[in-house]
């Protein structure tokens, strides 16, 4: 076997191990990020009353970073954010039980390393390709409008 040159092996190592620690996601991975105009509070707090007005059910709000640190980890300012419409969420998982994975409507909402605000959260699209569903376009459609209503006031104009 031959040996492999350093500057090969350390990108090798580089891809295997993933993004650098505060690294943008690259939009072929199916996700959507917004810089927000707001602290992480403040994010969060607009992010749930566009929830209430919108008669979504909140599922939960994980501190994501209260956690890890609690751990022993240093994590920036981290919530992941947890919502949706049964009603119209549960009709991706009646035409692929996979897709629960993807359901209900996760948004994160996180402090870069520059101690800007970002929220992210997966496109409908990225989903109903990667679940292979493409009888519930009109379903996949209103879920990309309810994720964009609720996220796009965040964003400096």
């Amino acid at each position: 076997m031959k040996h492999l040159h350093r500057p090969f092996f350390a990108l090798a190592l580089a891809l295997a191990i993933g993004p650098a620690a505060g690294a943008q996601a690259d939009p072929s991975d199916g996700v959507v990020v917004l810089k927000s105009q707001y602290s992480i509070e403040e994010t969060v707090q607009k992010i749930k009353d566009n929830v209430a007005e919108k008669h979504i059910t909140l599922f939960d709000d994980i501190d994501q970073a209260a956690l890890g640190n609690a751990a022993g980890n240093k994590v920036r300012p981290s919530r992941l954010i947890v919502f949706g419409n049964p009603a119209l969420g549960t009709t991706f998982i009646t035409a692929n039980p996979v897709a629960g994975l993807d359901w209900p409507v996760r948004v994160l909402v996180y402090q870069a390393e520059d101690s800007s605000v970002h929220v992210a959260y997966t496109d409908f699209d990225w989903i109903a390709r990667r679940h292979g569903i493409s009888t519930r376009e009109k379903e996949f459609k209103m879920a990309t409008e309810v994720v964009e209503a609720v996220t796009n006031t965040l964003s400096a104009r």
